[in-house]
Parts: structure tokens; sequence; C-alpha cells
């Protein structure tokens, strides 16, 4: 089995962004457990403008990049995908997974390390990648783990965090976890943000529900606490049909 790590770094934080750094880091079994290969990255030259933020995480700017560098487009990224994988894996999917078509890749399943983390390591004080790699005391070396908000040192650190997962859970059950909704106990956003969902008004719920540009997994809380209320009026209701 090859598990095909990535990280990206893009021009913006939409997805009207551009990919500008490929990294990835094949993991596969190596003995009793498993090993990273070397690294493989690449840049992109950007057709629009890297934004600020974007420099001021990833550091790269455009004097980073050479005419000779070819923009970044599906064809491109099936080039470095074409190696056989059997599954993707990001630390936080939904960023990678949203640049990444299915076609690209050939419609591998996903992994995320950050579900897998939040759901193998819930005391951890932080899963970001940095704040998991020092705290499960990953010992990598600096040439190859440095500097963060790179392509291929990110994806170095999500390969041995990946491979310390391995150690508490199967690849199957990560990847039940990634297709699973992340619990979230309060509304992330909007005016009604920090509150219980318990505490939501139905329509404020019913219209988170009915979007489908949103989260999907907001949307999915909220159509939950929809199901909940009706499930609970239902049985109330059937409570006093049987006292009658």
């Amino acid at each position: 089995m090859r598990l095909r790590v990535v990280d990206l770094e893009t021009t913006g934080g939409d997805r009207t962004a551009e990919i500008i750094e490929v990294g990835i880091v094949d993991v596969v079994p190596d003995g009793e457990g498993w090993k990273a290969l070397p690294p493989v990255t690449r840049l992109f030259r950007p057709r629009g403008e890297i934004s600020v933020h974007a420099m001021a995480v990833h550091h790269l700017t455009p004097d980073d990049f050479s005419p000779d560098d070819p923009h970044c487009d599906e064809y491109a990224l099936r080039e470095m995908f074409a190696e056989p994988a059997d599954v993707m894996v990001a630390h936080s999917v939904g960023f990678e997974r949203g640049f990444i078509a299915d076609t690209a890749h050939g419609g591998l399943p996903w992994l995320c390390t950050v579900r897998s983390a939040k759901a193998v390591w819930p005391q951890a004080p932080g899963h970001s990648n940095q704040v998991l790699r020092y705290w499960r005391q990953l010992k990598l070396d600096p040439a190859l783990a440095n500097p963060a908000h790179r392509a291929g040192p990110d994806a170095w650190v999500t390969a041995h965090l990946l491979i310390d997962l391995l150690k508490e859970a199967t690849v199957e059950q990560m990847i039940q976890w990634t297709r699973e909704p992340r619990r979230l106990d309060k509304i992330p956003f909007g005016k009604h943000r920090g509150s219980r969902w318990a505490e939501a008004p139905a329509d404020y719920l019913r219209w988170m529900a009915g979007q489908t540009d949103m989260d999907a997994d907001v949307v999915a809380a909220a159509r939950q606490e929809l199901e909940r209320r009706t499930a609970g009026s239902t049985g109330a209701l059937a409570n006093v049909t049987d006292a009658g």
C-alpha cells in the first residue's frame, strides 16, 4: 500500500487562488511498520498575484519563480501523481481536496491527519502540524522538516505524523473518520456564533441546512439538530396520544 501525503502552497486562501508549490511524500510499508520516501516538490509559476497574507505564511514571492516554471493545472498534477498510490493524505484535507480534482489522482480516497489526530489524541494541546510535531517529539531531520509552511517540509512532517498515527489506528479507520462529519459543539460563525446548536432558532438552522456553498460539516450539524428536534416532537406527540 502506498499512502501519498500531499501539501500545497497557494496564492491565497480561497478557491480562486492558484497552486504555486506542491510537496509529495509517499509512505510505504517497511517490515512491521512504515517509512517515508524522499519528498518531491515543485514550484508552479502563478498567472496572477500572490496575496500579501499568503506570502507572509509561506514566504514565496514573485522572485522565487522563473519564466521556465510551468503554471499548475490538472495535467501538471497528474504528472506529479503518475506513480500509482492507494490513498491521498493531507493535514486537513478540505484545503488540498478543494484544489486537487479527483480526476488528477484517479479518485483515490482521502485520509485527514487532523481528524485522525483528534480521534487518537484528543488530549493534545493542539492539532496543527507543528504543534503535533513537537508534542509527539518527532525526531526529524531539520533539512527536510524546515521551514514550516513550505510544501515539501510540511508534507514531510505530515508523513511522520501519519506513521505515528498508524501505530494507533488502521488506514481504514482513518479514512472512515475523514468521511464522517466532524463534531461541532457550537455554531462556528454568524450571529449565533458560540451558541450551542440546541439554542439556535429553527429558521436559522433550516437556512444553514439548505446552503450548498457552506462548510459541509456545518450543514451536517444543522441538519442533525433539526432531525433531533423533529424526533423529539414526534416522541412527545406519541406520548400525548398514548396518554389520551
